[in-house]
């Protein structure tokens, strides 16, 4: 089986860790998947790929901007078309809004979606609220302030080992010809629909709060400074007031929402689901 693993380097590259102000500078970008320029890819579009495996970080509840870039690339069009793609997510505990994006842009160059692979910090939702941003402005994940550090748990980094194993196997029998999942019965995702509420409030305050950043200048230029540190005392006041009042009306009316949410769970989780009957297959 041939492998072939493009790296995507943005132009300019950005930073890790990151500058305060550089990171939210990316926001508006992100959220109106304005993309940055890549540099030359090692492809020529003339591959023939049997799987495209894609994947990404979720930035301000979209795709990271290099992934954003590489989507609108034209060979981007050439490769994926009619190709089965896999979307493999790292993020915090929010992608369904990225997700839907994700879609979007993949149906846009006639891309075929037949997994979706998603790994999210198992943190207490507001503990990684602290932790995420303070590892992304020091480059250092570690625990901080006695709360669990921030990331994807290196044991299901480890068990994440099943998909390799369950795509070889399906690779072998040319089960990616087909529309169906490869990757169903694994545990591939699992949706918390109780966000989407907060997640679709928080898009559109960085889709109009970008705009207007949009409006005042490029990227990295100083006039953006100050309403970007307005909208940073926005966004934190957004976070302890929305987020926990949105998460506790709905656990109030959750018992009249449970068809709704379980619907939303399932669509949100296609086309891999969350079920395990498959898990014993592949015990590492």
């Amino acid at each position: 089986m041939d492998v072939h693993l493009e790296v995507l380097h943005p132009l300019p590259a950005y930073p890790f860790p990151w500058p305060f102000f550089r990171f939210f500078d990316a926001f508006p970008e992100a959220a109106h998947l304005i993309a940055p320029k890549l540099e030359p890819l090692a492809l020529t579009g003339k591959e023939d790929f049997d799987l495209v495996i894609l994947f990404y970080q979720v930035w301000f509840l979209a795709p990271s901007l290099p992934t954003t870039a590489f989507l609108q690339h034209p060979l981007a069009a050439k490769l994926l078309k009619g190709k089965p793609v896999i979307t493999v997510i790292a993020c915090r505990n929010m992608w369904l809004k990225a997700q839907e994006k994700m879609v979007s842009m993949l149906s846009g160059i006639n891309a075929r979606l037949i997994d979706n692979v998603v790994f999210t910090d198992r943190g207490n939702v507001f503990a990684t609220l602290i932790t995420t941003p303070l590892w992304f402005l020091t480059g250092k994940q570690a625990s901080f302030f006695g709360l669990p550090p921030p990331g994807i748990a290196p044991s299901e980094i480890l068990q994440a080992q099943r998909f390799g194993l369950a795509l070889q196997n399906a690779l072998a029998d040319d089960a990616e010809k087909s529309n169906a999942p490869l990757l169903a019965g694994l545990k591939a995702v699992e949706a918390n629909p109780k966000l989407y509420f907060t997640e679709k409030a928080a898009t559109r305050s960085f889709y109009y709060w970008g705009k207007l950043i949009r409006a005042a200048g490029e990227p990295g230029q100083w006039i953006r400074k100050p309403i970007l540190f307005l909208y940073v005392i926005f966004l934190v006041a957004l976070i302890v007031t929305v987020i926990p009042v949105s998460l506790t009306l709905q656990a109030l009316i959750r018992p009249l929402l449970r068809k709704q949410f379980a619907r939303m769970k399932y669509n949100f989780e296609l086309p891999s689901g969350s079920g395990t009957e498959r898990m014993s297959n592949y015990v590492i």
